[in-house]
């Protein structure tokens, strides 16, 4: 006679018993700018662009604004990185032809070629690259109505000497430019290679 193997049967309270839970750390992504460095209604643009924008934009990591509204002496030009939520500041400069009297305040803007004025609106960043009267710097592609002429005007970022920390000592605000977003020539190397192509730059006022 050959031995049959037992069969055991779960019982309903068995059958019904449920998996162990598996516990996941959920981590709430850090605060934007916790130190409210840029004002409220400049980055609340400046993220709707991203989305408007997304397909010229495709890198997210990290976005550029710029608030004309304050003094060109001051820190204007933020670095805001969108994973860690930090943000960076610097100064750059406007046209002189959206501040003719040189207050240090840029008061109109333009698109349109030869006005040497600033444009504001969404930009997105186009590469590292070489001017023959620049120098190194970085190329923009005007996103709106508002800038859409940034490469028939050669409006870029670039180093100059009316921008470096010595001039605002010296002067007490920056120099003006023809429409570029100039920088120190100290801060240039790093957001050259920092923007790199396919971020945001927001300009607004």
């Amino acid at each position: 006679m050959t031995a049959q193997a037992a069969t055991v049967v779960p019982t309903a309270a068995q059958s019904a018993a449920p998996a162990p839970a598996i516990q996941t750390a959920s981590l709430a992504p850090p605060p934007l700018d916790p130190r409210g460095r840029v004002r409220k209604d400049l980055m609340e643009r400046a993220m709707a662009a991203l989305d408007v924008h997304h397909r010229r934009l495709p890198l997210r990591d990290r976005m550029y604004l710029v608030d004309f509204q304050k003094f060109s002496g001051d820190e204007r030009l933020y670095e805001v990185d969108l994973e860690g939520g930090q943000v960076t500041v610097l100064r750059t400069c406007h046209g002189r032809g959206s501040d003719p009297s040189h207050t240090g305040y840029a008061q109109r803007f333009s698109n349109t070629p030869d006005s040497n004025m600033s444009s504001v609106g969404a930009y997105a960043t186009a590469g590292a690259s070489w001017g023959s009267q620049q120098g190194p710097n970085v190329l923009l592609d005007g996103l709106e109505y508002t800038n859409d002429k940034a490469r028939e005007r050669a409006i870029i970022i670039h180093g100059a000497d009316y921008a470096d920390p010595d001039f605002l000592a010296r002067e007490g605000k920056l120099g003006r430019s023809y429409g570029c977003f100039s920088v120190a020539h100290a801060d240039l190397p790093d957001l050259r290679e920092r923007m790199g192509q396919g971020r945001l730059l927001f300009a607004w006022a």
